[in-house]
């Protein structure tokens, strides 16, 4: 029989990253948490956790972990249900783990998600990753549900379309007369500094691509923050792919330009989710597709 005291440990020091942070959000010293590591890694026979900065779970550690989250998952709808029950605290809130992109994050995703939170009480742990690779925190077990560009279900999983966002290539007029004033020719889409988010955002070379029908590498600055990276295009730093839900009222008012009027980039999103039934995260799955499509194009 699995020691759960043991696996909240395992779990906590995974989530946090170190030792001294679970400790904080168990409310134990840190050579606790240490020895119930420890001593399940002596129960199952394996090493569950990388010690390092940060500390990383093991292929086995993650298994352990998956299956704690859901255990915690399924008691936390099991105390809302049956709150005089024995060894399940009614106090206990379930917590889902998300993998949202910055863009998500920026616009529409804490609207969609925040009544029902509010109404039955979960918190959210949100984890933000391009929205090309949240679909690889779910291989790695490392979130309950992702907002991802990956339509095709991981196994285990379920996928559902929650609409499009779409993008729009920006810059400030000073910065399109410096660089694009003889048009966007090749010799201009190499010159010019575009921003990414990070170092696996593609979306201003498919742009590009598009435009010029073949593969430029522009230089390219790196701010991984949504209203940074608007920021840069509204100073001049440089050109890129936003939200058209944040830039619509800097292009009304002229602090933007569209580099290519009329061009856009429509990126499809979709919910991935345990396929486990939990009540509350199928009812939050049903009310995020809900409010996306109200919100999403």
């Amino acid at each position: 029989m699995l020691d759960y005291a043991l696996l909240d440990a395992l779990l906590a020091v995974v989530r946090t990253g170190s030792f001294d942070r679970a400790a904080g959000e168990l409310s134990v010293t840190p050579s606790a948490v240490s020895q119930r590591v420890k001593l399940l890694e002596e129960r199952v026979g394996s090493l569950l956790v990388r010690r390092g900065q940060p500390c990383e779970a093991t292929a086995s550690g993650a298994l352990l972990c998956r299956h704690t989250e859901r255990v915690q998952l399924l008691e936390a709808e099991l105390g809302g249900r049956m709150p005089a029950l024995p060894g399940v605290p009614a106090e206990n809130r379930a917590k889902l783990r998300i993998a949202v992109n910055d863009d998500s994050m920026s616009t529409w995703f804490v609207d969609a998600a925040a009544q029902f939170c509010i109404e039955r009480g979960v918190l959210l742990d949100l984890v933000i990753d391009d929205q090309d690779h949240t679909a690889q925190r779910i291989r790695n077990g490392d979130v309950q549900g992702a907002v991802t560009t990956q339509a095709e279900p991981v196994p285990g999983w379920r996928a559902v379309k929650l609409g499009r966002m779409r993008y729009r290539a920006v810059c400030s007029p000073d910065y399109f007369s410096r660089y694009f004033a003889d048009g966007l020719t090749r010799d201009a889409l190499r010159r010019a500094p575009c921003v990414n988010f990070n170092d696996k955002d593609e979306m201003q070379r498919r742009f590009i691509r598009r435009l010029s029908r073949i593969d430029i590498n522009p230089p390219a600055h790196i701010i991984a923050h949504g209203a940074g990276f608007v920021r840069a295009c509204t100073t001049g730093l440089a050109w890129g792919m936003c939200p058209q839900a944040l830039v619509e009222a800097d292009l009304k008012r002229g602090a933007l330009v569209d580099i290519s009027p009329g061009a856009r980039m429509d990126v499809d999103l979709y919910w991935q989710n345990w396929r486990l039934a939990i009540g509350w995260l199928d009812d939050f799955s049903a009310v995020l597709r809900a409010r996306a499509k109200a919100l999403l194009d």
